[in-house]
């Protein structure tokens, strides 16, 4: 597992709410209303961990939305909301007015382009800040247990689940998600070794 030093996970925290905060823009554009998102923890954790994290109390299901990327690391990235919430989060996009059936139908699409929104503005804000490249698969739509969407790739032995906690409240609502970084050992390294170099070059010794 890798242990970050204090400053390597406040620097974390700092990157991803800023490229949450890109999200959080996008988003309020679709919705026509004021959205805020914010990352209060990141953890590092095995897979079974990560699954107990996302467990939803009542149907077991989760909605999730992933993309591979490839380029300073490699990594499989997760959007992921208990499945209940995600028809609030559609509903907010079309309107009160559609109903429940045409909601249901139009749910995949809907949540396919919010992850892909969410997902690019975290990672995007990595890329910028690392000065290197990250592209990014198509967004692929999953509903499930935690279990079947954190291995939706495929359950290597070697990986590590990099847990982001994501607030995302709105005028009405208050929903909580995650995104989840299925990183190996390699990806660790390079994950690591980026954030080191943005230190460096912060605190004016690159």
């Amino acid at each position: 597992m890798l242990n970050l030093s204090e400053l390597q996970h406040d620097a974390l925290v700092e990157i991803f709410n800023i490229g949450v905060g890109h999200a959080a823009k996008a988003m309020s554009e679709i919705v026509n209303e004021a959205v805020t998102m914010s990352v209060p923890s990141i953890t590092f954790v095995n897979r079974a961990d990560a699954a107990a994290m996302l467990d939803n109390k009542d149907t077991g299901r989760v909605c999730g939305v992933s993309q591979h990327y490839e380029g300073a690391f490699n990594t499989e990235a997760i959007l992921m909301f208990p499945e209940d919430k995600s028809l609030d989060i559609v509903r907010l996009m079309v309107g009160e007015s559609v109903p429940l059936k045409e909601l249901t139908e139009m749910e995949q699409e809907a949540m396919s382009e919010i992850g892909n929104i969410i997902l690019n503005s975290c990672v995007g804000t990595l890329a910028n800040i690392f000065e290197r490249e990250l592209s990014g698969s198509l967004p692929r739509y999953h509903v499930g247990s935690s279990g079947e969407i954190l291995c939706a790739s495929g359950c290597k032995a070697d990986t590590v689940v990099l847990m982001l906690h994501i607030d995302f409240i709105l005028e009405t609502h208050q929903i909580h998600g995650y995104v989840a970084f299925i990183l190996d050992l390699s990806a660790l390294s390079d994950l690591q070794a980026q954030v080191d170099r943005y230190l460096a070059k912060a605190m004016g010794s690159a």
